[in-house]
């Protein structure tokens, strides 16, 4: 089983809770994981050169997927654009362009902890979620956990993970912090900010991005 790997902070409460359930189930002699960007994790997947990784929303209308996703319901701080008179995409997103164009922002896109970094230092940007909220009155979900086969794992990786809050371990914090260059407490405060569940509010968001993004 190969799973595509995210690396961005806003998973780490997911890669905490699938450490955890590996050691806990047979699944960790076969789990392997492939590591990448949210774009170069999207080829991966549909390529099937992995089995399972969380999508970027706008790559996973026609896929396989399990109610946990990567929400914001309000502002992320992690998605953003900084204005500008020449428009530049981030290559390593792939719905964080199309909600730019969706919302007729002009600028530098910039996306994970790298966005995060800037807006943790600077207040020159635009929070696309925030922005997106305040337009619509939706969250924004920017990706779905979706797989190939083996449906009923992945259900119950959705009911264990959302059953109860994970706890990060402090040195996992702490190593974290570091790799990303982002104060732990400010890492805790983030993750505030982002909702797994792929509740009411999070389908409706999904739909009404979709009909947008045809039209840009």
């Amino acid at each position: 089983m190969i799973f595509g790997k995210i690396e961005y902070l806003n998973l780490l409460p997911f890669h905490v809770f699938m450490k955890r359930h590996i050691q806990a189930s047979s699944a960790k002699m076969s789990m392997e994981y492939k590591k990448g960007v949210p774009a170069t994790i999207n080829r991966a997947f549909h390529a099937r050169r992995v089995d399972a990784a969380f999508i970027s929303s706008i790559s996973a209308k026609k896929s396989k997927s399990v109610g946990l996703g990567i929400v914001a319901k309000k502002r992320v701080q992690s998605v953003i654009v900084i204005p500008s008179s020449k428009h530049k995409s981030d290559k390593a997103s792939a719905s964080s362009n199309v909600l730019a164009n969706i919302l007729g922002l002009e600028g530098e896109v910039l996306i994970g902890d790298n966005a995060l970094r800037y807006s943790l230092q600077s207040n020159d940007y635009i929070d696309m979620a925030e922005l997106w909220n305040k337009r619509k009155g939706l969250p924004f979900v920017f990706a779905l956990l979706c797989y190939h086969k083996n449906k009923k794992y992945y259900k119950n990786i959705e009911r264990e993970f959302l059953r109860k809050k994970v706890k990060i371990p402090y040195y996992i914090l702490q190593n974290a912090s570091k790799n990303a260059s982002v104060a732990p407490q400010d890492i805790l405060e983030y993750l505030e900010l982002i909702s797994y569940a792929i509740d009411i509010p999070a389908k409706k968001a999904l739909k009404q991005f979709y009909k947008e993004a045809k039209r840009v």
